[in-house]
């Protein structure tokens, strides 16, 4: 196998021309076998394989520099960079991630995991190397769908006025993970189509040139124009009139002309943008087909596509998805709102039943946010579906356009706490405290799939800005005979004795019924609470549970600083009630890839490390 003979960094450069398109087939069929036993992302990374391996052709590794936007695309720069045995172990605890890291690999120059950052990343690369008088090439990758992200101009902004060498490269597949929207895909469809733009400039150059006398002098003059030959040939090129070199398109599944372009573009003093079209999932039909679907999927059976494990039940965003259907249905003033993940956060419906309602602004949420305010500025009930971690973004829009102002904004918040194999970048563990500290904000988070549904309709009723946060994964269904009607700022009493009382949060209400339970059997009489709210707080059941308990335990699937046991235990000391209390919350760090069970365990937040600490601290 041609595979066998990439062994570390740049070996596919000792290669011959025939063993390349040989090379590519045994890594899509590496990639599809791996990924159908681990999970992963592989839509994007079938799309990247000859884009890959004309970036390592083109440039030295470690010494020239690659960022890769998001990073989930980074599976065959890890082959080529000597990880390949790594995917036994992908997404796994203690393996390798899904995406770049510098401490795995000195190929892997700059951590990604979000979206629109490569071309910010790897101007400050560019502008360290000027300074510092270094000589390396940097090369920014991002996708279409990354290049809705208002961050990416900002960079391209900055990034017209270096004057050595940049390379930008637009991976243009026409796909973010749900369909690119919006005037810039309408553009790059146009890019796509239009006649080689190289071709043409390089037919009427010549032709002009054979004029006698004043052909070269004509040439020369359009050149020096503002406009140059390509503002005469191609309308509204917006890159070109942001300063940046324009070099494409070109066919992203040839790597031999990947490479001539990439080369090319080395050697233009300034930034410079080469246009590859790719096609996502390219090379397994089931994924070119249903290329959303395999962005990130879970284990499945190559033959067909479909999943290993098929879901018996339902989880929350299936649950939230059905219930966004309903209340557009009854309520005609709800809108939906979504940053590129329709799918996603489960809008899909919704924007299939209510298109005039639904929105996918692309990968913008900081946009989606203030677009949502001006909404319900305007009368409409706004719900912004977002993945916790992608919800950060936004943080200033927020505060400033949404609750300095008060406004009815929904914020549907999905896969809040851990997440498991995305690691760091996606982990939702720090919406409870970057939201708790904002005036106006109010947070809840539901024991159950019913109290999702009584809280969404609690939500749309609501006058101010207010936050659901929800986990991933399958939704619980236990505990469906407390349904106590939704009123604000008050918890939920389960089970009342003394003692000790178990005050949970959302998901963490599971696993309080669980060591409620285990301490039940070990003699101990326990209260547990559904808290239902973590902004504001229930201070009337605080302070009876003080009175009538021994030992007060919170339980929250966020970081502890700024979280719901914090200001539960600020609150007493704030009224100098002197009442043990233990936090149980995620420790102040980054929290790694891994299955999730797992990840609570070493995390001390699992039913037997909670006991624990309970027995310990009450006796």
């Amino acid at each position: 196998m041609v595979l066998d003979k990439i062994k570390q960094e740049n070996d596919i450069r000792l290669l011959n021309r025939e063993e390349l398109p040989i090379l590519a087939d045994e890594i899509r069929e590496f990639l599809i076998q791996k990924i159908s036993v681990s999970g992963g992302h592989l839509a994007s990374n079938l799309g990247v394989v000859e884009l890959t391996m004309a970036l390592h052709l083109a440039f030295e590794l470690p010494k020239d520099k690659i960022v890769w936007d998001v990073g989930h695309q980074s599976y065959t720069h890890k082959i080529l960079t000597g990880r390949k045995a790594g995917f036994d172990e992908l997404r796994k605890y203690g393996g390798m991630s899904g995406f770049p890291k510098r401490k795995e690999s000195d190929c892997d120059c700059f951590d990604t995991g979000h979206s629109s950052t490569s071309i910010s990343a790897g101007l400050g690369y560019a502008l360290a190397r000027q300074i510092k008088g270094e000589n390396y090439k940097v090369v920014s990758v991002i996708g279409d769908g990354a290049l809705t992200g208002g961050m990416a101009y900002e960079a391209l902004n900055n990034a017209s006025r270096i004057r050595s060498n940049f390379i930008i490269v637009l991976n243009d597949n026409n796909m973010s993970i749900s369909e690119n929207v919006g005037g810039l895909s309408k553009y790059l469809n146009y890019l796509r189509t239009t006649e080689s733009y190289q071709e043409i400039k390089t037919g009427v150059a010549n032709s002009l040139s054979k004029i006698p006398v004043y052909g070269d002098r004509i040439v020369e003059r359009i050149r020096k124009t503002k406009s140059g030959i390509k503002q005469l040939l191609v309308s509204g090129m917006l890159f070109e009139n942001m300063g940046i070199m324009y070099l494409g398109p070109v066919d992203g599944h040839n790597t031999l002309a990947m490479v001539k372009v990439l080369k090319e573009a080395a050697k233009y003093q300034g930034p410079v943008l080469v246009h590859v079209i790719t096609k996502k999932g390219n090379g397994y039909l089931p994924a070119e087909r249903h290329p959303a679907r395999f962005h990130g999927t879970e284990p499945f059976v190559i033959e067909t596509g479909l999943p290993v494990k098929k879901r018996t039940k339902a989880n929350y965003t299936d649950v939230f998805s059905t219930i966004m259907r309903k209340l557009g249905d009854r309520n005609e003033r709800v809108a939906a709102v979504t940053a590129a993940m329709a799918d996603g956060t489960g809008l899909k419906r919704f924007g299939n039943m209510f298109p005039e309602r639904f929105f996918d602004v692309g990968i913008a949420e900081e946009h989606a946010v203030t677009f949502a305010a001006g909404l319900a500025a305007a009368g409409l009930k706004p719900v912004v579906a977002v993945y916790s971690s992608f919800l950060q973004r936004a943080y200033d829009q927020i505060l400033h356009d949404v609750c300095i102002q008060n406004l009815p904004v929904i914020f549907a918040i999905d896969r809040a706490g851990l997440v498991g194999s995305d690691g760091e970048t996606h982990q939702g563990i720090f919406d409870l405290s970057y939201l708790s500290c904002i005036p106006n904000m109010t947070i809840m988070a539901p024991k159950n799939k019913w109290e999702l549904s009584d809280m969404m309709k609690f939500a749309v009723d609501f006058p101010s800005p207010i936050a659901i946060r929800y986990p991933r994964g399958e939704a619980y269904d236990g505990l469906k005979e407390f349904r106590a009607p939704v009123i604000y700022g008050k918890s939920e009493v389960l089970y009342e004795e003394s003692q000790i009382a178990l005050i949970a949060l959302g998901s963490m209400v599971k696993t309080a019924e669980t060591v409620r339970e285990r301490l039940k059997e070990q003699g101990y009489r326990v209260t547990l609470v559904n808290a239902r709210f973590a902004k504001p707080l229930d201070q009337e059941l605080l302070k009876r549970l003080s009175q009538t308990h021994k030992l007060l335990v919170t339980l929250e699937e966020n970081v502890k600083i700024g979280g719901f046991g914090e200001h539960v235990t600020e609150f007493f000391n704030s009224r100098q009630t002197k009442i043990p209390i233990i936090n149980i919350a995620i420790s102040d760090d980054y929290v790694e890839h891994g299955n999730v069970d797992i990840l609570r365990k070493e995390l001390k937040i699992d039913a037997d490390s909670i006991l624990e600490q309970i027995v310990e601290t009450y006796v």
